[in-house]
C-alpha cells in the first residue's frame, strides 16, 4: 500500500495563498485516505494549523470539498479530449484507445481514485457530475461514432448501446481500483494493459451493435 506523507509541519508567516495552498493540497490527501467523513479538526492536526486557520480560507466543509472536486477531477480533464472522440482522421480505434492510455495516465493515482470511490458512498454528488462529463464527452460520441462506422442510420444512443461503452470504460477503470482500493497486484505495463482492453471491448461492442443493427 502507498504510504501518505509525514504530517506537514507548522509553518507560520506563510503568505495567505501558500497557506490556502498547503491546506487544499493537505485536504487531498487527507479525504483520500479517511474519506469525506474525515473531520476538519483531524485535517487541521495534520497540517499543524488551528482549525480556525481552514476556516479563514475556506468558507465551509463543503466549500473546501468542493474546491478538492476542482483539483482533483475538473484540473486533469485535458481540452484535448473534447474533440479526439469524433477526430474522424483516426480510426475509432486509435481515438479510443488514445483516450484511455492519456485517461490512465492522468487519473490512476492513489488521491483520485480513493476520492471517487469513497465520495461515492456520501451524498455530495461529486462522482454523478464527473460521470455525467463521461457521459457527455466520452460515452454518448462513441456510440454516435460506432454507428457511424457500421453504416448504421443517425439516431440519439440508445440506453443499451450507452451501456456497452460503461463496460468499456468501467474495464479500463476497474485496474485502477484492483491496484488503489482492493491494493492487489496489477501488471506493471498500464499502458499495454489499457491498450488490450479497449481493444478487446470494442470489437466486442462493434459485434453487438452490428448485430442488433442488421
Amino acid at each position: 500500500m502507498e504510504q501518505p506523507p509525514a504530517k506537514t509541519r507548522r509553518r507560520k508567516n506563510m503568505r495567505s495563498e501558500d497557506r490556502e495552498k498547503q491546506i487544499l493540497e493537505g485536504a487531498v490527501r487527507f479525504f483520500a485516505e479517511c474519506g469525506f467523513e474525515g473531520q476538519t479538526r483531524e485535517l487541521a492536526t495534520r497540517l499543524g494549523v488551528s482549525h480556525a486557520v481552514i476556516y479563514r480560507h475556506f468558507a465551509s466543509k463543503e466549500d473546501l470539498i468542493e474546491r478538492v472536486y476542482a483539483q482533483v477531477y475538473t484540473s486533469r480533464w485535458r481540452e484535448s479530449w473534447n474533440g479526439l472522440i469524433v477526430d474522424r482522421s483516426l480510426s475509432l480505434e486509435e481515438r479510443m484507445v488514445r483516450f484511455y492510455r492519456e485517461y490512465a495516465d492522468r487519473v490512476f493515482e492513489y488521491d483520485w481514485v480513493r476520492i471517487f470511490i469513497s465520495s461515492g458512498l456520501k451524498s455530495y454528488g461529486l462522482p454523478q457530475r464527473y460521470l455525467g462529463i463521461i457521459r457527455d464527452r466520452v460515452i454518448v460520441p462513441a456510440v454516435a461514432e460506432m454507428r457511424h462506422d457500421l453504416g448504421l442510420p443517425e439516431r440519439p444512443p440508445s440506453e443499451a448501446e450507452q451501456e456497452l461503452f460503461w463496460a468499456l470504460h468501467g474495464g479500463v477503470f476497474y485496474v485502477a481500483i484492483r491496484k488503489y482500493i482492493y491494493e492487489v497486484g496489477v501488471p506493471e505495463d498500464i499502458e499495454g494493459t489499457v491498450t488490450r482492453t479497449t481493444r478487446a471491448f470494442l470489437a466486442g461492442i462493434r459485434a453487438q451493435m452490428q448485430a442488433e443493427g442488421a
